[in-house]
């Protein structure tokens, strides 16, 4: 008993060590979104966490729009990283801002005459092509006018 006990702590123990081991393929986690519903003239922010051994993200996010009941509304897209100085065991947070009809924001309004309800998943890409698991954003209401 005393050795399962003991063992179980040590499993636990390495497991939890592991998860800060950084590898060639980008990792990308899902943080936090400012709101789940928006109208027109708000933004929308989503902000995700990422680590790469390399430290070469100095290639793009794939970012997807997935509204289910609205085809004309879906999008998917390449946008390119900002430069920022890399290291390697890179790790650091990316914030994707969209608008509803803002000046100088990609657009999400919705494109039919309802309300959208959408979800929004990324994707990390790095300077060799390697790409992040898919995260997803919950579902964001996007109200029509």
């Amino acid at each position: 008993m005393r050795y399962t006990f003991l063992f179980s702590i040590l499993a636990l123990l390495s497991l939890s060590c592991n998860k800060d081991k950084f590898s060639s393929t980008p990792s990308l986690k899902f943080k936090s979104v400012n709101t789940t519903s928006l109208r027109n003239q708000q933004l929308v922010q989503f902000n995700l966490s990422f680590t790469d051994a390399e430290g070469d993200l100095t290639d793009s996010i794939y970012v997807q729009e997935v509204v289910p009941n609205c085809a004309l509304s879906n999008f998917s897209t390449l946008y390119p990283l900002p430069v920022f100085p890399t290291t390697k065991n890179q790790k650091g947070d990316l914030t994707v801002t969209f608008g509803y009809n803002v000046s100088g924001y990609s657009s999400i309004a919705p494109k039919c005459t309802k309300n959208d309800t959408a979800v929004f998943r990324f994707v990390l890409r790095d300077k060799a092509n390697h790409a992040s698991d898919t995260v997803s954003s919950p579902p964001i209401i996007l109200y029509y006018q």
